[in-house]
């Protein structure tokens, strides 16, 4: 399923856009060194969370998936299964997971959760969230299935 295009600010029409990784990467992962570094870690944070089989869905949002040439960083969440423990993980899946190191070492903004971790929402509506930027304005992003 193709993404749609930009809408004239340069931005995802708002909604939940379903992407394979290769399909996100193909829109927006060259046109500048910058972007081509970003892209870079994406997909190493897509492997990495992907090699714990536990992958269910992996959400991303903010300036990586505009028009902006020169991303700082790229903002995901990684949403695991019901059966993902985190202290049987790795060290680089813990890193991965913890938000500062992940920030210092991965150079992104992860969040992450498994379900059944939801308490006063659905799954559905805590995705739906992160389309809410902090001006209170909806945007558009991607939800990549493994």
């Amino acid at each position: 399923m193709a993404l749609p295009n930009l809408n004239h600010a340069g931005e995802l029409p708002i909604g939940i856009h379903q992407a394979t990784i290769d399909e996100v990467i193909a829109q927006f992962g060259s046109g500048t060194l910058q972007r081509e570094i970003v892209t870079a870690r994406l997909q190493r944070i897509y492997q990495i969370a992907k090699d714990t089989g536990n992958l269910q869905q992996l959400i991303i949002f903010g300036s990586y998936i505009t028009a902006k040439p020169e991303p700082n960083d790229v903002d995901v969440v990684i949403i695991f299964n019901d059966d993902f423990d985190l202290t049987v993980c790795s060290e680089e899946v813990k890193r991965l997971l913890n938000h500062q190191q992940a920030e210092n070492e991965f150079g992104a903004s992860i969040f992450w959760i498994r379900p059944s971790l939801l308490l006063f929402e659905t799954l559905d509506e805590f995705i739906e969230s992160w389309q809410i930027k902090r001006d209170g304005t909806r945007r558009g992003i991607i939800e990549v299935r493994k």
